[in-house]
């Protein structure tokens, strides 16, 4: 009875280490994934980045990550301008990317790519930098400035 009383309690304070607890699951080569799925992001253990999704989970050594890339995606919100006012068309939603690439235990070349929280973006990447030894690879001069900001 006491375990199920503190099960909430280790949950939580096994989500607050956890690094990119807000993540989704855009795409890439793995089958067992769906396309928006949503989950947790762990790089708190030594050798494994871990996925925790409620259908799925997957974890890849960090050894075997051979590619760290961070972009942007900005899209003006046209339909509030339209709704509300026009000053919308000057505010932009910006969304944070991360594709991770790596070669699967069978040495199989993967890709998996995240939709990373802005609250999170810049733990994780300086987390899986330090994991990994990679440098992150940025898509345009606009995503090298945003996650230090």
């Amino acid at each position: 009875m006491l375990a199920l009383s503190l099960a909430p309690i280790l949950l939580g304070l096994s989500l607050s280490a956890s690094v990119g607890n807000h993540v989704s699951y855009v795409g890439g080569t793995r089958a067992d994934l769906s396309q928006g799925c949503t989950g947790v992001m762990d790089a708190t253990d030594e050798s494994y980045l871990v996925f925790f999704s409620k259908n799925s989970n997957f974890r890849v050594p960090y050894d075997k990550v051979n590619l760290l890339e961070y972009g942007q995606n900005v899209s003006r919100r046209y339909v509030l301008a339209l709704a509300i006012n026009p000053m919308f068309f000057m505010a932009k939603k910006r969304r944070h990317f991360l594709t991770i690439g790596y070669q699967d235990e069978t040495g199989k070349q993967q890709a998996v790519l995240f939709q990373v929280e802005k609250t999170d973006i810049r733990t994780v990447l300086v987390t899986l930098e330090a994991r990994t030894g990679l440098r992150v690879e940025y898509q345009d001069e606009e995503a090298r400035k945003s996650p230090k900001g």
